[in-house]
Formats: C-alpha cells, sequence, structure tokens
C-alpha cells in the first residue's frame, strides 16, 4: 500500500530560449495555480519537488544548454532531491524520441503545443476560462505578448517552423483581452512578438492586420509603452511605420532581423528579398520616420559565405548605421534546406567574422550615445543594482539594448517612468541624472 504524501506538489518551471517560451511557461504556471499547485520560476533553492524544463531546440549552443539542464535535474532527482523531472519546448518537440532513449531519467517529454496534456500529468483541468490568464515571470511593469505561433517563411537555416508549425494568428479580440489583463497586473509596457510579426492576420483575416491590432492595443487605458519584435522584411507593409508615426503610445522602435545584405547569402538564406530592396526599405522606414530606431540581427559563418560576403556586411552596416545589431553565428540545423550544403567554416572563424561585424557597430552605437549627451529622455525604470537605478528609454528594449545608469539619492519606483537628462556615454549604455 502506498503512503500517502505529507507535502503538496511544489513545481518549478524553468525557462530557456527565447520570450515566446517564456510566454509559454507564464501560460503553464497559470494553469498549474489555478489548479491549486504551487509554481516558482527559476528557483535557485531546493525548496520544490517537481521540475518543469521549457527548452530552446533552435540552435547547438541552445541545445547543449537544455540538455544540461536536463541532465543536472534528472541527477537531483537520482540523488532523491526530486521526484519528478518533466521536460517540455522545442528541444522535445523536435528530438523526443531520441530524448526519450538518451535520458531514461525525465518523467515524461511534451511538445511545444502540449499544455493540456502537461496539466494531466498533474492530474489537473486546462481551464479554457483562463485563456489569456499568465502568471508573470518579468519585472511586473513590463510584459511579453504572443500575438501568434508559428511561421509560414521557408528560410533555409531556420528550424522553427519544425517545432513550432506554421503562422497561427491569435484573434485581435483574444489579444485585446491579454493585454487588458496585463495592465490589470501593473504592466505598463507590452512587448509583441511573433515567429513573424508582419505576418499577422494574413491567416485568419486574409489579409495583414497589425495595424489595425496596433490601434486596438492603442484604445486601452494603462498601457504606456507598446514596442514591436521580429518583423520581416520582405513584403513589409509600410503602414506599419505610418501607424507608429501617429500613435504616440507605440515606441518609435523596429526589430527587423535582416540576416545578411549580400546577395549571395540572403539568396541561399531564402530570404526572398534582394539588397537593392533592403537598402529601399530602409530609407523608407526613415523617410516616414526619421527618428525611429531600428534594431536588426545578421548571420555569419552560413555554408558558402566569403569574405567578399563579409566585406559588404560590414560597409553595409557602416552606411547605414543601425541603432542596435546582434550577430549570431551560423549553427548547422538538421532537417533544413542549408542543411544539404556543407558547413565548412570552422567555430572559431565564424566567430572572428561575428566579432569583426560586431566590432563595426560598436564605433557607431558609441557615436550614436555620445550624440545624446544633454539630450533628456523618458525613462521606465527597470531596476535597482549596486546603489544605483536602472532604466530605458522607448528606443531599448529588455536585455539586448542599451540601460541607462541613473545618478540619484531619490528614492525611485520600479516600473515608474522618469526624465533623465543624459552625462555621459558607453559603447552601449549611458548614463545620466534625474530633472523634474
Amino acid at each position: 500500500m502506498k503512503s500517502k504524501k505529507l507535502h503538496k506538489d511544489i513545481v518549478n518551471i524553468t525557462t530557456l530560449g527565447c520570450s515566446k517560451n517564456m510566454v509559454d511557461s507564464e501560460v503553464l504556471s497559470g494553469q498549474l495555480m489555478a489548479n491549486g499547485i504551487k509554481v516558482k520560476h527559476e528557483s535557485e533553492k531546493p525548496d520544490f519537488n517537481i521540475s518543469i524544463i521549457n527548452t530552446c531546440g533552435f540552435i547547438d549552443k541552445a541545445k547543449a544548454e537544455s540538455i544540461q539542464t536536463i541532465l543536472e535535474h534528472v541527477q537531483l532527482k537520482e540523488q532523491g532531491m526530486l521526484e519528478k523531472v518533466y521536460v517540455t519546448g522545442c528541444l522535445s518537440e523536435r528530438y523526443r524520441n531520441d530524448l526519450e532513449e538518451e535520458i531514461p531519467g525525465v518523467d515524461a517529454w511534451f511538445g511545444t503545443m502540449e499544455l493540456p496534456n502537461i496539466l494531466k500529468a498533474f492530474e489537473a483541468d486546462y481551464k479554457t476560462e483562463l485563456i489569456g490568464e499568465r502568471i508573470l515571470s518579468t519585472p511586473s511593469h513590463y510584459a511579453y505578448l504572443k500575438i501568434s505561433e508559428g511561421c509560414n517563411r521557408t528560410c533555409s537555416f531556420c528550424a522553427i517552423p519544425l517545432m513550432r508549425g506554421k503562422h497561427q494568428s491569435k484573434t485581435i479580440e483574444a489579444i485585446i483581452k491579454e493585454a487588458t489583463l496585463l495592465v490589470q497586473k501593473g504592466v505598463k509596457e507590452i512587448m509583441l512578438i511573433a515567429q513573424e510579426l508582419t505576418y499577422y492576420g494574413l491567416d485568419i483575416y486574409k489579409e495583414r492586420k497589425l495595424p489595425e491590432l496596433l490601434n486596438a492595443l492603442c484604445e486601452i487605458e494603462g498601457i504606456e509603452w507598446i514596442r514591436l519584435h521580429y518583423a520581416y522584411p520582405h513584403k513589409f507593409p509600410l503602414e506599419i511605420v505610418e501607424t507608429i508615426k501617429k500613435q504616440p503610445k507605440i515606441c518609435n522602435y523596429l526589430d527587423l532581423p535582416l540576416q545578411h545584405i549580400s546577395d549571395n547569402m540572403l539568396k541561399a538564406m531564402k530570404r526572398h528579398i534582394n539588397q537593392k530592396d533592403i537598402i529601399e526599405l530602409i530609407q523608407k522606414i526613415r523617410a516616414i520616420l526619421p527618428d525611429i530606431c531600428i534594431r536588426t540581427t545578421f548571420i555569419v559563418g552560413f555554408p558558402g559565405e566569403t569574405k567578399q560576403d563579409i566585406k559588404e556586411l560590414i560597409q553595409f552596416i557602416k552606411d547605414t548605421k543601425f541603432d542596435r545589431v546582434g550577430v549570431f553565428t551560423y549553427s548547422h540545423e538538421e532537417d533544413t534546406d542549408a542543411y544539404q550544403l556543407k558547413d565548412s567554416l570552422s567555430q572559431k572563424e565564424k566567430e572572428r567574422r561575428a566579432e569583426e561585424v560586431m566590432a563595426a557597430q560598436q564605433d557607431i552605437s558609441l557615436e550614436k550615445n555620445e550624440q545624446k549627451i544633454g539630450k533628456i529622455f523618458k525613462v521606465i525604470i527597470d531596476k535597482r543594482e549596486a546603489g544605483r537605478y536602472i532604466g530605458r528609454t522607448e528606443f531599448d528594449s529588455v536585455e539586448v539594448d542599451n540601460e541607462i545608469i541613473i545618478q540619484t539619492k531619490q528614492k525611485l519606483n520600479i516600473g515608474e517612468f522618469v526624465q533623465v537628462q543624459i552625462t555621459k556615454a558607453f559603447d552601449y549604455d549611458l548614463e545620466g541624472i534625474l530633472v523634474s
């Protein structure tokens, strides 16, 4: 006869990978807690008995981190410190059969769209009336809002459609409901995310609906900033930029991953756009909204990339003077179109190229930051660290962009908006003082 449990389950959710995974974990937390199960996020103390690991399977580095985390938690289970280990997310979706065989210590594996099945493992019900409800793992003044799932693009390097499926837009009504619930929790800044933001609406409304969605979100009282992440350059609807210009709540900020500028690379990557069209697109965006902050990302080390391709990319960065740039090294992913190509460059050479590209952007970033000295910006306070407050402007997203270090003896509240005059500039950060 089994002995009765003397304690209630306490679940810890570890989230790896992108902000979209974070949202999935927050939704899972909401459902578990609604079923009376206590949930923690990223607990560093051994104060839980069940572990759920929400994995990333996007690139080699992320996969390695996910596997290492799983193994660590399985070891804790073997040592008697955990009762159950469950794994969900993209890695589990993509490699479940192999992982079940290689890591038998995991109690159950779940894919990216199996929330009801995870709940069944806890003898819990999926509560449809809670759709849109989440337990935030971010500070309460900002949140990510996922407006769609999956992607219809066929970029040759990308495994996301293998793990997340085809593009599925949420309805405008569902998004507005979720945003309203977030505001009720104290959220002031909403970051819209998707695998591809600009495709929004084409599947369910048969036309692009992002501008309409943005206008509806701007009507919600309590939202102060709306930020756009993960736009796609091919067939980019300029109406989005017109909407940003018209709506004061929408940050003058656009995350537009370009991946490369060499026509050879763009074609091999199946980006469906060429260098000329990219340059024209950026010119058109800036003509409509001259002070817009454009963030972009590039991939270096793709199969067949030449030194000339890198030269073109560096010159493009110097000519265009992006506000924010991120660079990733190519990861050779099974079942993608690019996997048929020879991954001829060493990781060391890929990293050298990434450093070379980022060195060009570093100079531009410092130059742009120095131009801000003496100017006053509206800043949201994110945290207090080492006796100083850290905040961001509308031109900076969380974690990936500039931070402003604020020198003040005045007590500020996290999530508060203040006016800050910039006094000092660094490569990627700024320093400033409060102004009344």
